[in-house]
């Protein structure tokens, strides 16, 4: 597990972008399950949609981004394809977001996610993954 200063040690990212706020499990290199606690009083909310608070699904992807890269440690993730949004994420929901990796080599990555609320499947998506390393040098 992790909590949240240990994620932000990580992640550069911080409120109100920071959509991680705990690792539940992590296997090293194979997969990582974090939640998310959805509040009313997350500011998206405020825009969408007025009288019927919904999070936006790109967030959904992005948490699943955060945790591909604290999965990686240092890795730029890109969304690839979404599949499927299945059910509005409303404030007090908890979201449970798994991410799998699908495929590897290096620098690249493809991985696999999924939101969970209350173990019902609220979206998923692949994401791609390039690995960026510090000093890393280019070849002419």
């Amino acid at each position: 597990m992790m909590d949240i200063q240990e994620i932000m040690a990580i992640l550069p990212h911080r409120y109100p972008f920071l959509l991680v706020d705990r690792i539940l499990s992590f296997e090293p290199g194979q997969r990582m399950t974090a939640i998310k606690n959805v509040s009313m009083n997350e500011p998206f909310f405020q825009g969408h949609f007025p009288g019927h608070p919904i999070m936006p699904g790109v967030l959904i992807i992005e948490a699943m981004a955060q945790i591909g890269g604290v999965l990686e440690l240092t890795a730029r993730v890109d969304v690839g394809v979404v599949d499927k949004f299945r059910k509005p994420v409303l404030p007090g929901d908890q979201l449970t977001i798994e991410v799998e990796v699908l495929h590897q080599r290096p620098p690249y990555w493809k991985l696999k996610g999924k939101a969970y609320v209350n173990d019902q499947l609220v979206s998923e998506a692949e994401l791609k993954a390039m690995l960026e390393r510090e000093n890393q040098k280019e070849t002419p």
